[in-house]
């Protein structure tokens, strides 16, 4: 299902990578982020929750194919087997809008990002 993938940039499989402290950062924004996901139109999932990974303002998932990046101003901007997601971080944590599909049904909604 597409919205399980949408899940992997606002949500994928759970991460197993390690937590970049602050002091060794790359970029401002580099660490795990729990992401939520919420629809608000279409049949996608009401829900989705995951972690991701942020390494030199390059978003990562195991398993998903997540293109994305984090400008150092905060700017994320994201794409996931046809999905799209973009939004803003400041400081540890981050909101934004998202666009998809579930079975050739366009879906989208609302995703909220807090630094773990």
């Amino acid at each position: 299902m597409r919205f399980g993938r949408i899940a992997a940039f606002c949500a994928a499989s759970v991460l197993t990578g390690t937590l970049a402290a602050p002091a060794l950062a790359q970029s401002p924004y580099d660490g795990n982020w729990q992401v939520v996901i919420v629809t608000k139109s279409g049949t996608c999932e009401p829900t989705a929750s995951s972690m991701l990974t942020v390494a030199d303002g390059r978003i990562t998932a195991p398993g998903a194919n997540v293109s994305g990046t984090i400008g150092s101003g905060g700017l994320v901007k994201v794409s996931i087997n046809g999905a799209y997601a973009n939004g803003q971080l400041n400081g540890n944590a981050g909101s934004g809008k998202w666009n998809g599909a579930s079975a050739g049904i366009p879906c989208s909604g609302r995703w909220e990002a807090s630094r773990q």
